[in-house]
């Protein structure tokens, strides 16, 4: 049986990567010899999430020592210059960078690990992690070793201060000593061919989860979930918008279901505009389902995404979408009648549209409702596992 290893930051722990990392690795554990490599502490292990503990996936965990200082010096003063193209990003240059923010007593300690457990494929999981396999393939037993990026090419390369901004050169380069590449979206895929002559395949994300009920325009309810990480999801843009409708519709509430780092700063925006009694943050839970449930409208306020799997849980819920124009909306809800859409980051406009939306009959809302439960049918598991099957026979 194939042996394939997912090299992960985190397995236990709540995210949308997690999550499919989780539901992919789960159904492929039927044919395939299935382990997970995290970064994750061992005490952490919670096979109750996502269902894990219901499969024979293998779980194992590496910790990378931390760097000495006189390896530290060295590399970030290489890494400062590569950054900043003082130095030429060639090919060689760009080796060099890999090895200077993946340092040696690192690189080691993963090569040991991946060698011994006699791999037939490595799929690195997000874009750093597979930056740091390239750095190492050379010295790699696996037969093929691949990246499965999570965010789109824009999030990736364009947004200043965020992932591989201003290391464009580096990941064209370094991508090169994969064997394979995959990302979410044709429109992203496009992006890669044109712009860093690279050729991946595109696999969406599945549903991740069996739907429990359905929304109801009776609620009147906005919902939004995801992680509350700085400027990702737009929660900012989302709560300002409200604030703006609130002043004239004083029937709708609005949901946002998540936890992290900008959640304070979340809190005070809701206070500052004294909409404690319409706004609730709910934290993660492994019953997601509750939430979709008992909204009527799913908003995605994001200013980036790979592949959004909370548009995927919200339609299977039978809710209609408001949605920031991310090319993942055009490409998975095409000309469908089951959303809106606004500028991203332009919280007028999404003010204008919830208003718009709250204005529609039950009827009109039912109607987009039962466009979302068919779009949300081509997301289902099977579909998508089924590529991932031909994907793998194809690179063997």
């Amino acid at each position: 049986m194939t042996k394939i290893c997912f090299y992960c930051d985190s397995i236990f722990s709540f995210g949308g990567v997690q999550r499919v990392l989780a539901v992919i690795a789960k159904a492929l554990s039927v044919n395939y010899e299935i382990t997970i490599l995290t970064h994750d502490k061992p005490e952490q292990e919670d096979r109750s999430l996502y269902e894990l503990g219901q499969t024979n996936i293998r779980f194992r965990y590496i910790s990378l020592p931390n760097i000495s200082r006189w390896e530290y010096l060295p590399c970030k003063t290489y890494s400062f210059l590569y950054k900043k193209k003082i130095l030429p990003q060639t090919p060689i240059t760009s080796q060099w960078y890999g090895h200077s923010s993946f340092p040696r007593s690192q690189r080691k300690v993963l090569i040991h690990e991946l060698n011994s457990e006699n791999y037939d494929l490595i799929i690195g999981v997000h874009a750093f992690l597979s930056l740091q396999l390239a750095s190492i393939r050379h010295q790699l037993e696996a037969k093929r070793v691949i990246g499965w990026m999570h965010t789109s090419f824009d999030a990736f390369f364009n947004t200043q201060g965020f992932y591989l901004y201003e290391q464009k050169s580096q990941f064209r380069h370094e991508m090169l000593k994969l064997d394979g590449l995959i990302v979410l979206t044709n429109c992203d895929r496009e992006r890669y061919e044109q712009e860093l002559n690279l050729f991946p395949k595109t696999i969406h994300n599945p549903l991740s989860l069996v739907p429990e009920g359905e929304g109801s325009p009776s609620y009147k309810q906005f919902l939004s979930v995801g992680r509350m990480s700085y400027l990702t999801k737009g929660f900012d843009i989302l709560i300002e918008a409200f604030a703006l409708f609130a002043r004239d519709n004083k029937e709708w509430t609005l949901n946002i279901v998540g936890e992290g780092p900008e959640e304070p700063v979340l809190k005070e925006l809701i206070s500052k505009h004294k909409l404690e009694n319409r706004i609730t943050i709910s934290p993660f839970t492994k019953q997601i389902q509750k939430y979709y449930a008992s909204s009527s409208v799913y908003i995605l306020s994001s200013r980036w995404e790979g592949f959004p799997l909370v548009l995927a849980e919200a339609m299977s819920h039978r809710l209609p979408i408001i949605s920031s124009n991310l090319p993942i909306t055009k490409e998975l809800l095409k000309e469908q009648n089951n959303y809106l859409t606004f500028q991203n980051g332009n919280t007028e406009e999404l003010a204008k549209l919830m208003k718009k939306i709250a204005e529609l009959s039950p009827e009109q809302l039912n109607q987009m409702g039962e466009t979302s439960l068919e779009i949300a049918e081509s997301l289902k598991l099977p579909t998508i596992i089924k590529k991932w099957e031909e994907y793998l026979e194809t690179i063997k």
